[in-house]
């Protein structure tokens, strides 16, 4: 891959942005995190040079674009709880989409036309029983999945019209943290089940509240494909070599393949930390999927990745490691 590039990174200060950057600054590149820390955590910006910013300041982006002048761009930023993306739907297509278009036109004017973008099998929708693969129709149930795919849409329509080349990753529920320990998982507020579920057997919160126990799969809880932190960066780093050879974009699916309910997620983590996770049944939260499992090749047939570290066990082993070490502000 070739080596030695500026890469600014959007939400680099975030759980999967700063495993990036770490990831990119091993390979040899300068990641430029730009992030306005919001969700995001300044104790992770640890590989590159920092620029506080918000995807909505178009000075401030034009600022930092005209000075770093990337070579890429690594696109993580976005409002992504689907809870809230409910309740307030114009927070996510104006922080999402009018955001993402703020980036693209700064990338442009810059004269960098590569970005590596960070989208959702949220945008699948609930395709109940169905395997997915990037084939499979785009029908998001939540503003979450539906301002990633108008994202995707619009770079595809810069990409026709101005050269703008990407690579779109849609992903699974990602977990796990760096496996030395730097970097992990934690958010303000936290909403994603591993780092809950720990949270609950430290005694950080009382317990883990399940939403939803009356799914039609086999103990009632919802399934999700889970890909280890590490893998996920591992492909942004393969599709970002792809694009910097001089090869097209495409879009892809990063999963497993396997898909783990919530209460087999939660029987791993007893087994792995030894402890009981404390639990409490809730109700459904309105725009959650019942299955979600990616059913692609494509990443591995065109971009040579494989998923190295994404057994349940490994993930919630990793997480458990950095959260009872570190945690940020835990």
């Amino acid at each position: 891959m070739t080596q030695g590039r500026t890469v600014l990174v959007t939400g680099g200060a975030g759980y999967i942005g700063s495993h990036a950057c770490k990831a990119l600054a091993r390979a040899g590149h300068v990641p430029v995190t730009y992030d306005n820390l919001s969700t995001g955590w300044a104790d992770a910006v640890k590989f590159g040079p920092f620029e506080r910013g918000d995807l909505l300041d178009q000075d401030r982006l034009a600022e930092v674009m005209e000075r770093h002048r990337p070579a890429a761009v690594m696109h993580f930023a976005a409002c992504s709880d689907v809870g809230e993306a409910t309740r307030d739907p114009g927070k996510y297509w104006r922080n999402n989409v009018q955001g993402s278009l703020n980036l693209v036109e700064a990338m442009l004017a810059a004269d960098c036309h590569r970005m590596v973008f960070s989208s959702t099998c949220a945008v699948y929708g609930d395709a109940d029983g169905v395997t997915l693969d990037e084939s499979q129709p785009t029908n998001p149930i939540n503003a979450y999945g539906a301002s990633k795919l108008a994202i995707e849409s619009m770079v595809r329509d810069f990409g026709a019209s101005h050269d703008l080349d990407a690579v779109i990753f849609r992903y699974f529920n990602v977990a796990g943290a760096d496996p030395e320990g730097e970097i992990g998982e934690h958010h303000r507020p936290e909403t994603h089940l591993i780092p809950l579920m720990l949270d609950a057997v430290t005694g950080r919160r009382p317990a883990l509240t399940i939403f939803g126990t009356d799914y039609d799969t086999p103990d009632g809880t919802c399934i999700r494909d889970y890909v280890h932190v590490s893998d996920l960066v591992d492909a942004h780093l393969a599709g970002l070599g792809h694009l910097l050879s001089g090869q097209r974009g495409d879009t892809y699916n990063l999963g497993t393949g396997h898909g783990f309910s919530v209460r087999e997620v939660i029987a791993q983590s007893g087994a792995i930390t030894n402890r009981a996770v404390p639990v409490v049944d809730g109700p459904r939260r309105a725009g959650d999927a019942v299955k979600l499992v990616s059913g692609s090749t494509r990443a591995g047939e065109k971009l040579g990745w494989t998923p190295e570290r994404s057994t349940m066990q490994e993930m919630i082993a990793d997480a458990w490691r950095w959260h009872q070490s570190s945690g940020y502000a835990g």
